[in-house]
């Protein structure tokens, strides 16, 4: 039995991600991938049993990532004001540093495996539970206006990913070249509190 290579199955994992946002799921191959990395289809086998496989388990590495930097320094216990804000700057950190990772997974989310992925480990129950928790308490503490998940989740980080993907970018509305500022954050950020708080 051959033995992983870790340096290899990073280049992979990293191509693979070049890949599907480049070219999305149809331009996606284990062919085109193998070429890519400079090694053999069968290598590939070694790592992955097929190629949902690979996309499922590249998905749920990006995920777990992303969802634990989320929850850094945070807990549901803190004030609205204060446990949305540390989210706040936890996602945009992660979405800079990180930002094909974030794109390959906004494409996953929204695909077939994206379920699959999100049911895969309990993990992200408990991401769930702990965003539950701090929802929960945000009411009880009338700190947050009732309001159906749907859109608190478009109020609460609507603004952030707009101005994340004009970061992202490197531009906004009609082409302008736009960087994401801290008081560009907090003033969206501001905005956002008046629209939840009562």
């Amino acid at each position: 039995m051959r033995i992983r290579d870790i340096d290899k199955e990073k280049l992979v994992v990293a191509r693979a991600i070049d890949q599907i946002v480049q070219d999305g799921f149809q331009g996606f191959s284990m062919n085109k991938l193998a070429k890519a990395c400079n090694i053999s289809v069968a290598t590939l086998y070694i790592y992955y049993k097929d190629k949902d496989d690979l996309i499922q388990k590249i998905g749920a590495t990006v995920a777990i990532d992303f969802f634990s930097s989320t929850i850094k320094d945070f807990s549901p216990e803190m004030s609205f004001e204060e446990g949305l804000w540390i989210q706040w700057v936890n996602r945009a950190g992660f979405t800079m540093k990180y930002p094909k990772q974030v794109a390959f997974f906004e494409i996953i989310k929204h695909s077939p495996h994206g379920e699959i992925i999100l049911n895969s480990t309990t993990k992200f129950s408990d991401f769930r539970m702990i965003m539950k928790q701090f929802i929960d308490n945000s009411l009880q503490n009338n700190e947050l206006i009732p309001m159906s998940f749907e859109v608190f989740w478009a109020i609460a980080y609507g603004p952030l990913y707009t101005l994340l993907n004009f970061h992202t970018e490197g531009k906004s509305l009609g082409g302008k070249p736009f960087v994401l500022t801290d008081t560009m954050m907090k003033e969206a950020f501001t905005a956002t509190i008046k629209a939840l708080k009562p």
